[in-house]
């Protein structure tokens, strides 16, 4: 199986799900130019990471890629214990990280998507602020007397970590939430999350 990232992205928490297999993989490091060069659109004509090849196979899309990740090697349970309510779970926040937690951050890196007057850009921002606030709080809870957001190591944690990175550059306040902290040290110290951010340079 082979990984196309770009680091810091979303892409990285793929990377990170697959250290943790414990089984063998590729990764081809992307940026800026090589995302919208020829070789790359043959294989995701989007020019956006992540993109996964396993032999004649070819996938794109975050959440669809970590439940491949998971089913092809459900030994890691990445997706639980193999019961259709463990893997729901997992699911469950991944959806979170996917659909609410990660675009709550396109307002940050590129406010003139959602408003064209320059002058309310800072006011797009931190409305964007507001609401991230909110669902890290939501998150914080989720936690409380967890390690792990679905109970158990699942593939919504890799993303979430990501969350939690991208909110420290952005300087998304997350004062006061415990829980995501002692999260986010705890993730820091995994051996999978320590070898994936030096192979990306992101250490």
């Amino acid at each position: 199986m082979k990984l196309y990232s770009k680091p810091g992205a979303c892409s990285t928490a793929d990377h990170i799900a697959l250290q943790w297999t414990g089984q063998p993989f590729e990764v081809e490091l992307l940026d800026k130019d090589t995302l919208k060069a020829p070789a790359f659109l043959a294989i995701n004509p989007a020019g956006s990471v992540p993109a996964v090849v396993d032999g004649d196979f070819t996938l794109t899309q975050n959440a669809a890629i970590m439940g491949y990740i998971a089913d092809t090697y459900p030994q890691a349970g990445l997706a639980g214990d193999g019961s259709a309510r463990q893997r729901a779970e997992a699911t469950r926040w991944l959806s979170f990280v996917n659909s609410d937690l990660h675009p709550a951050f396109s307002p940050l890196f590129g406010p003139g998507k959602f408003i064209g007057d320059q002058s309310q850009f800072d006011a797009v921002r931190a409305a964007a602020h507001k609401r991230l606030r909110g669902l890290f709080e939501r998150a914080n809870a989720q936690l409380d007397g967890r390690q792990w957001l679905a109970g158990f190591r699942s593939f919504a944690d890799p993303y979430f970590y990501i969350t939690l990175r991208w909110a420290a550059g952005a300087k998304v306040d997350l004062g006061g939430l415990d829980n995501l902290a002692a999260y986010k040290q705890r993730l820091d110290a995994d051996p999978g999350v320590q070898a994936t951010l030096q192979a990306e340079g992101l250490s």
